[in-house]
């Protein structure tokens, strides 16, 4: 009896003091032979057989494996989980809402019966009457004054963004300007470039700023009222509709006039400015700035340059996320309500002659660039 306790106690001698040992060169770096090596000096100290401290360091160094290996499987998991969360995002903003395929699908049951009326031609642009570049920011000066983007990209916008509150208001003064809605090469006769229909017009590309917007944290208002019923006095009236909503939110500061270009050659040719991002095609964006400046005639716009740090603000943060996005941004003698705020912009979302799923997908890519954006000038 008295000399099975003695091994007894050897046995739980060794273990502890090889345990502590083993402690001591697991965060020294140590290997699994340093370990066996320091198994058989106890084994010899302490008079134990072999078999059992081969049998003891075997079972340590398995439990070693399996949680490198338990960690490698967690970290391998995460990052596909990771890659599937892109994947997701991606597919997300590529998908084409259900409503948009059902007007597709009932514009191609009627299209035998239309006659073609004239051309359309794809056209990407990229220098086209560029005055003024810097990386990927590239603008279009009509005004006298000059710019150095490089200096202006430096500076802060005048924005301060709390995502308990809504921060930006999507309106728009020419509300019923449209799309195609199948992509051909020509347009019809009687081709329809106006409608009241919020799911034709430029509501439904505001609605898909707003959802991506929405989407990643930041609150939104969208005036959705139509104010080109008649086409003279439109920019009044929409500046009427954004003041009261910014009055019932104070905490607006990014206001944006969202409409439709329309682009034509001289023997009628319609141009439909485009871009592939992401093996969608897209309708390109074109935004708006202007300036005050003696003998141009706009007043009450002082403060100009502060609209325009936002403006190259978001189209760097555009054309670094969704390359060939952005036309360049078209710097004018024209106020157009973009003194309304200093992040008052108008944006040209493609042309008559783009397809609203080509819009509606902009929109999207406007909307989550503007978050990225938005980031930037998250309160704390």
């Amino acid at each position: 009896m008295k000399r099975e306790l003695d091994v007894l106690k050897k046995v739980l001698l060794w273990v502890l003091s090889a345990a502590l040992c083993g402690i001591l060169l697991w965060f020294a770096g140590g290997k699994s032979a340093d370990l066996l090596s320091l198994a058989a000096l106890q084994s010899a100290r302490l008079n134990l057989p072999w078999n059992t401290v081969k049998t003891v360091s075997a079972a340590a160094e398995t439990e070693k494996e399996e949680k490198n290996k338990a960690a490698f499987q967690t970290e391998a998991e995460n990052e596909a989980s990771a890659n599937r969360e892109k994947s997701e995002l991606k597919n997300d903003l590529t998908e084409t809402p259900s409503d948009i395929k059902e007007l597709m699908k009932k514009a191609e049951s009627t299209a035998k019966d239309e006659k073609k009326d004239g051309k359309i031609s794809d056209w990407t642009y990229t220098t086209e009457g560029v005055t003024d570049s810097f990386g990927l920011v590239k603008v279009k000066n009509t005004n006298k004054t000059k710019i150095n983007i490089e200096k202006l990209l430096k500076r802060k916008a005048d924005l301060s963004v709390n995502k308990k509150k809504p921060c930006v208001l999507i309106f728009h003064t020419h509300t019923t300007e449209t799309y195609q809605l199948l992509r051909r090469d020509w347009y019809p006769t009687g081709n329809v470039t106006r409608s009241e229909d919020s799911g034709r017009n430029m509501v439904r590309i505001g609605d898909a700023i707003c959802e991506e917007l929405e989407k990643n944290g930041f609150k939104t208002a969208h005036d959705t009222k139509i104010h080109d019923l008649r086409y003279s006095g439109a920019y009044d009236r929409s500046r009427a509709s954004a003041v009261e909503y910014m009055k019932k939110d104070t905490s607006l500061q990014v206001v944006l006039d969202i409409h439709r270009d329309a682009v034509q050659r001289t023997d009628g040719t319609k141009i439909r400015p485009y871009a592939e991002i992401n093996g969608k095609r897209a309708a390109q964006v074109m935004i708006i700035s202007g300036c005050q400046e003696e003998g141009n005639g706009i007043e009450a716009f002082e403060d100009w340059e502060q609209n325009l740090v936002f403006a190259l603000q978001l189209q760097k943060k555009m054309e670094e996320n969704y390359p060939g996005l952005a036309r360049p941004i078209f710097f004018c003698p024209r106020d157009y309500n973009m003194n309304l705020t200093h992040c008052s912009l108008l944006i040209e979302v493609g042309s008559d002659s783009n397809t609203l799923e080509e819009a509606e997908y902009s929109g999207r890519l406007i909307g989550s660039a503007l978050s990225m954006l938005l980031e930037d000038y998250k309160e704390e």
